[in-house]
């Protein structure tokens, strides 16, 4: 099953059209009128939707290992995908989210760094699964 997405204020609303355009259900932040809304609330708003986040932000990692719960799962974008157009992301999250919709369903944190992914799964213990 296809993850439900929820793009963060730090990427554009451009890359949640594209991504909805490919079929995701995707929804951004600007949309629910919560650009300015703090990261718990947008945590709290895709647990409730059951929606995985996506954002370039990496202080997400950090609320998600202190409120030690399963969802919402996380996308984060690192350097240099962060910085890069969002046709470009899209491109990227299109050909990788079927390979990831079971660990992101379950509960993880996917980071994309340049030649690198790495899979944390949920709750965070201190211990990572590399992919």
């Amino acid at each position: 099953m296809r993850p439900r997405l929820l793009i963060d204020n730090a990427l554009s609303p451009v890359l949640g059209d594209l991504l909805s355009a490919a079929g995701y259900d995707c929804v951004h932040v600007r949309q629910y009128g919560m650009q300015a809304a703090k990261d718990p609330e947008v945590f709290d708003r895709a647990a409730a939707e059951d929606r995985v986040v996506i954002s370039a932000d990496t202080d997400f990692a950090a609320i998600l290992a202190l409120r030690e719960a399963l969802k919402p799962s996380l996308v984060i974008l690192r350097e240099p995908l962060s910085q890069n157009r969002p046709d470009v992301q899209a491109k990227v999250l299109i050909v990788n989210l079927p390979g990831w919709a079971d660990v992101l369903n379950e509960g993880s944190i996917v980071t994309l760094k340049r030649h690198r992914v790495r899979v944390r799964r949920l709750p965070l213990t201190g211990r990572s699964d590399q992919a």
